[in-house]
Parts: C-alpha cells; structure tokens; sequence
C-alpha cells in the first residue's frame, strides 16, 4: 500500500496533527520536531526519548507522566539532528538532569551524542541508556552490537517511572540499564512496508515466506522461512528468547507488538500459545501488553518481547502512567487458567471402540484433507471460511463423541451440539442439527442396534429439523440440494431391505452427483445470492463438503466388523 503523504512534509504534518488531536496530553517544542508532556511536573529527572518517525506510538506517543517528558522525532527511518535533540532535552530538563533513551542506532547514538555534549557545556548533567534488545542483530556475547526494537517501550516504562517517583539521574540510569539488560526481543515479518509517497514498499516477501529476525527500519529479516501458522510462529518466537533470558524467579512481563498492517485478533490468536509456552517452561507473566508498541509504518508482522522481572522492576513497571499512546492503572494481570482448545481436547481423548467415532473420525479426515478447496468454493461467492469451519466443527464433534459414547444416540447428539459450537456460523448451526437430531432419532433402540429402517428414519427426522430451521427448499443452490437426494436415496434402500453399509453408500453416491450438479444452479439464500452469477459453473460448498462427509461415512462403515 502507498503511506499517505510526502517524504518532504511528512514529519511536519504528522505532527502537527498529532500535537493538535492530543493537545490536552502533549505540547510542542517551540522551534522543534519534539513534544513534551502538557503539565509541567516537579522539578525531576527529565526522560527524553526519539529516534526516526514512522514508529508510532513511539516515541511522540509515550510522552506523559509516568512515562517520558519529552520526545523528538527524525524524519522517517532518519535520526533526529543533535539540534533537535538539544532543543527538546532544554524544553524538558527542569533542574534534575536529563536521561536520554534511543535504540542502538549509529545515527541516533552520534546525534544524541552531540546533544549530551552540548548539555555538559551549559552544566547540564545526562546520563544515556542504549536499548539493545534485539537477538537477531547480534551475538550474545556482544550486546553493544545489538539494536533497539520494542524492548524501548519496556526500558523507557521503568525509566520514566524511575523519574516520576523522584530517582535522582544516577538511580534512574541504573534502573533503565538493568531493565535493558533484562529484555530481549525477536520479530517476524509477514511483508515489507512502504516509505511516504512511494508506491512499492522497501521489500517484499513471498505468499508462502516469512523473514525471521526482522528490524523496525524497513530491513527484512536475518532468515526467511515457510509461512507459519499463528501457533507455530508462537513456537518460533519462543523458542528464539527462552535461551536468551537472563536467570530471574519467573516474573516477567510479555510484550507482542504489531508492526503496523497486523491485526489485533492475529496477534491475540499467536498470544494464547505465548503464554502456554513461557507457563510451561515456569515464567509467569505478571503484566501482558499485546499491541502496536513500536511500529515500522505499514510492515506486516509481530516480535515478542521478555523483560525479566525483579522486585526493583516489577514496582516500577506496575506504577501507572498515562499518555497518548498508552495508559495504565498499574494492575497486575490476573492469572486466568488457560481454557482447552479443540485442538487439546481432541489430543488429550483416545479413539473410541463404536462406530460413530469410526464414522466421525473418517469424515474428519476427509474434510481436513479438502479443506483448501471447500474454502475456494466458498470464496466465489461468499466469504471462503467454510472449509476451516467444517475443520474446526468435525474435531470438535469428533472429541465431543469420544466423551460421551453411552450409545451411538449419546455420541451423535454430542458431537452435533460441539460442531455448531465450534464452527459457528450458518453451517455451523445446520451440521449441528443434522448430527443432533439424527442422534435423537436413533434414541432408545434395543440394544443400541441401529437398522437400515431406524437410520433412514432417525435421517428423514434430521432432514426435516434441518428444513425447519434454514427454511431452504430444493434447487436453491444450499446444502439441501445434496442432503434432500441423500435422504430419499437411503428411504428407497431401506425399503428395499439393503443392509446399512450398502444403503448409506448408495445414497452418498447420489449425494456426490447431487453436490455436482448444484454447478448448474445460482443460489437463492445468504450472502452468496448477491453474487449468484459468480458462483455460476461452481459447485455448492456445503453440498460438496456434505457430499464429502457421507462418502467417508459410508466408507468407516463398509469397514465395520
């Protein structure tokens, strides 16, 4: 995408509207690219943080009690000048002397630099601290190599609250370069972002690659890599810090940072197995931040920060602060057991012995291998989710059945109520009540011995439920174009005295050439009647993943002993 703006005005323009839109939080510098925070405070150790914009909210954003006085901000990706630097650092500094805090850039360090130097002149005392948490920039041994990611938030938090309480220069500089020496950083990015006014972004990354090692300043990363499930990059994450992290008692706070294009529930779904992680390898996170921290413009992707906690660190960090860009009360995360996902739930149950798990568990299999292509279908003319939707139902319906196997009827009501709770959505609520009353219908047989008459009639009750609540009628290009047939082809094998197995083949073979020929059909009902012509030529997906259910069925119990 294209950054609105100019690289010439864009540093002016972005901050005059921030100051304008904040302006009962922040102030500008006079003659200066900085803010400070509006209310003066006590005469205390000014915390004056920047570096290039582009990154917000850092660092214009984190200006406000409890966390920094002042900020100045470079053009994009740019240092700002030692003129910048001095002229906010003069506007902040009220008679304590000033912290500068920056990431471990060279032009940053020289033009921050300079700035100190002409401080010293004027008997101005500072003191600097280097955020250098980022792992990927350098070797252990040899932290002054590394550079400053979205471990600046965290370094920044403890040296302003350091400040707020009154910390003399000497004190707030030693707490923020223990904060520093206790975070650690590692990123991901999922594709480049792109400079004010250019109409390309700085690089590119594959559909199927992701760039391990990431910078804030446009830089791909040190390693690409296959693209990663949200799980998967959790593990990736972790896996890259817990060897990292310096020796603590298992406090800690854990800080998921967006890079500007992510989104907030991508980044909460990549969070749940963070924190699943750092619980099993025995850290505790007492504060979580998941967010856009410290960003890189429009990059797509996410790091993960550690800070290791002490009692010194973990006072300040609870102290609260408020800003722009991020507020906080200073209450401490309330430790909420972690639920079980479908996902466990499936792993943590053993196949069962009957024959509904059997079935289930073929249908399963069956729908996970066609899950790409139910999703294509149902992208033609609607939102393309119906393939992870049936995913997610089947294991759950799946695990469900594996709990409650008392009868075939037990297991079938159970697994339709997980399937329309775990795949929600339209499908969601017809596959459940399809499952479900077809369970209830096979209620209270003698011997939990299941007929080629019962099942066509516990199946005629299912089919009927199912009309009721999607009120679809045939030849609206809906699932019932493929269940309808089914259901009449496996009533004509029970009359005809066939045994379970042949009869339910037999009508899911007419259930495929039912799905099939819904190509020629254009739908009525949903989102998918406002593009009827697009799914012209286009087989229905619901009746082709139903197509596919009883198929699998059908083969799980040809296979019965």
């Amino acid at each position: 995408m294209t950054v609105l703006g100019t690289a010439e005005t864009f540093k002016r323009d972005w901050l005059d509207g921030f100051v304008t839109a904040y302006g009962r939080s922040v102030r500008k510098v006079p003659d200066a690219y900085g803010v400070l925070r509006r209310e003066d405070s006590a005469p205390k150790v000014a915390v004056v943080i920047g570096g290039g914009c582009g990154h917000y909210p850092a660092f214009a954003g984190l200006v406000g009690p409890g966390l920094a006085d002042g900020a100045v901000v470079g053009d994009v990706f740019t240092s700002p000048s030692a003129e910048q630097v001095y002229r906010t650092a003069r506007a902040a500094e009220s008679g304590a002397g000033v912290l500068f805090g920056y990431g471990n850039y060279q032009g940053d360090v020289l033009h921050f630099g300079l700035a100190a130097r002409r401080l010293a002149a004027e008997g101005v005392e500072s003191r600097t601290v280097l955020v250098t948490d980022d792992i990927a920039s350098g070797p252990a041994d040899s932290p002054e190599r590394r550079r400053g990611v979205a471990g600046d938030f965290l370094v920044f938090k403890i040296a302003g609250a350091a400040a707020e309480r009154g910390d003399d220069l000497a004190a707030v500089h030693a707490v923020a370069e223990k904060a520093n020496a206790n975070t650690r950083t590692f990123g991901v990015a999922f594709g480049g972002c792109t400079l004010p006014g250019a109409s390309a972004p700085l690089f590119t990354v594959g559909e199927s690659e992701m760039e391990l090692g990431l910078g804030i300043h446009g830089e791909p990363g040190v390693r690409t890599v296959g693209r990663l499930s949200a799980r998967e990059l959790a593990d990736e994450l972790v896996d890259g810090l817990l060897p990292e992290l310096p020796a603590g008692d298992g406090r800690v706070v854990v800080l998921l940072n967006g890079l500007g294009r992510t989104k907030y529930e991508e980044m909460f779904a990549t969070y749940i197995r963070v924190h699943e992680r750092l619980a099993a390898a025995g850290l505790s996170p007492l504060h979580t931040e998941v967010g856009e921290f410290v960003t890189s413009l429009d990059m797509a992707g996410v790091s993960l920060s550690i800070l290791v906690l002490d009692d010194e660190l973990a006072e300040l960090y609870a102290a609260p602060c408020d800003t722009p860009g991020y507020r906080s009360t200073g209450a401490a995360l309330a430790q909420v057991p972690l639920e079980s996902t479908v996902d466990s739930l499936l792993a943590e149950t053993a196949p069962g012995q009957g024959i509904v798990d059997r079935a289930l568990t073929a249908a399963l299999q069956d729908i996970e291998a066609n899950e790409a292509e139910l999703g294509r279908l149902d992208a033609v003319a609607a939102d393309g989710d119906h393939g992870l939707g049936m995913t997610r139902g089947m294991r759950a319906a799946v695990a469900a059945a594996r709990r409650d196997e008392d009868s075939q009827s037990t297991a079938l009501l159970a697994a339709g109520t997980a399937f329309a709770d775990a795949a929600g959505g339209a499908s969601g609520a017809l596959y459940g009540v399809l499952l479900a009353e077809t369970g209830a219908g096979l209620r209270g047989l003698p011997g939990d011995e299941v007929t080629t008459e019962a099942l066509a009639s516990a199946v005629d009750g299912a089919v009927k439920a199912f009309v009721e609540l999607g009120k679809a009628e045939p030849g609206e290009k809906t699932m019932l174009d493929a269940i309808e047939p089914f259901r009449l082809a496996l009533r004509e094998q029970a009359e005809a005295g066939a045994d379970v197995p042949q009869a339910w083949q037999k009508a899911a073979q007419v259930a495929v050439s039912a799905a099939e020929a819904t190509a020629d059909l254009l739908p009525a009902k949903g989102r998918a009647a406002r593009l009827a012509k697009r799914s012209k030529g286009h087989p229905d997906p619901g009746a082709t993943s139903f197509a596919l259910l009883v198929t699998a069925v059908g083969q799980a119990l040809g296979k019965e002993d």
